[in-house]
């Protein structure tokens, strides 16, 4: 796997990756950038929850779930000195469907976890993760 940054001007930038797509990156005003742009730890965030999302929704499906939405949302909580490294993170997955059986949704979870989420095993060495679902009839 390969990605590349290239410097637009100040502190924006384009990323892209093998996949051939693309993305702004960018920071805040107060350290000089233009809000134009994902922050680099938000990206690290946002990568986290897609593969663990990518599992979970795909376990789902297998399991014959009536998924009808999905989210997972993050919350982290950072340093207050630098590096300013995330110090915790939560993630809370949110299903709603018909008849969803809660055994699917832990299990699935479960497997993201400890088998098939390649970042959540990179990350969980590192900081805690406090993992948690809602199920919502639809």
């Amino acid at each position: 796997m390969q990605a590349k940054v290239v410097w637009s001007e100040g502190m924006s930038f384009s990323g892209t990756s093998d996949s051939g797509f693309s993305l702004d990156l960018g920071a805040a005003e107060s350290v000089g950038g233009k809000n134009d742009g994902f922050r680099p730890l938000e990206l690290l965030l946002t990568g986290l929850i897609g593969c663990t999302a990518m599992d979970v929704i795909s376990i789902l499906q297998k399991k014959r779930q009536q998924v009808e939405g999905f989210e997972v949302e993050a919350h982290a909580e950072r340093a207050q000195e630098h590096p300013k490294v995330f110090t915790s993170i939560k993630i809370v997955y949110r299903i709603k469907g018909k008849n969803i059986d809660e055994n699917a949704v832990q299990r699935a979870i479960q497997l993201s976890e400890t088998r098939y989420c390649p970042a959540q095993a990179m990350f969980k060495d590192v900081v805690p993760m406090e993992l948690s679902y809602e199920i919502e009839e639809a």
